[in-house]
């Protein structure tokens, strides 16, 4: 029974690799920057993310992300999971599972808005209150693999103990990323 749901996955595995599409990009915000690693966030199936997010004044995040995106007519929505790793200037070093979901909605065959939103309370995390995370915005696909984004993306910690929250991302960003 178990090598049988073994086999279950690997095959269900494979189905959602195959149509899936490797990206690379970056963000830039006023005060902070991200650097974004996917594969099969543009497909239905399972999606694969990791980031590295940085601020001077308010320190850093890095996570990695587990997604199932289902296609739902026009828009594709994802529900999942990410595992961060905290290092806020203020406030002690941590983890956060958050858990949360996207719609995204292709508008015309190169455009395409989006939004997301991750949350991780306090039983899930270390060394914080909670940690959100929350993007809106606009991808544009000007030639295939190049596409360029703009929107607002909030990644934040409140912290512990009268510590000074940290806001690693607050504000509008612009990006661009190659898909292969």
């Amino acid at each position: 029974m178990n090598k049988l749901l073994l086999a279950g996955a690997a095959s269900l595995a494979l189905i959602s690799a195959s149509a899936s599409a490797i990206s690379i990009g970056g963000e830039a915000g006023e005060k902070y920057t991200n650097v974004v690693v996917g594969f099969g966030t543009d497909s239905p199936g399972l999606a694969f993310t990791g980031n590295y997010a940085h601020n001077d004044d308010d320190g850093d995040t890095a996570g990695l992300g587990l997604g199932l995106n289902v296609p739902l007519g026009p828009f594709m929505g994802t529900v999942g999971g990410r595992a961060v790793y905290l290092n806020p200037n203020d406030g002690d070093e941590g983890y956060a599972l958050a858990v949360g979901g996207g719609l995204s909605w292709k508008i015309f065959d190169s455009f395409a808005v989006f939004g997301d939103y991750y949350y991780s309370p306090d039983s899930l995390s270390s060394g914080v209150e909670n940690y959100q995370e929350a993007s809106a915005g606009a991808r544009w696909t000007i030639m295939r693999p190049i596409t360029i984004e703009a929107g607002y993306r909030y990644i934040g910690m409140e912290n512990k103990n009268g510590e000074r929250d940290n806001s690693i991302a607050d504000g509008p960003y612009v990006g661009v990323s190659a898909a292969f």
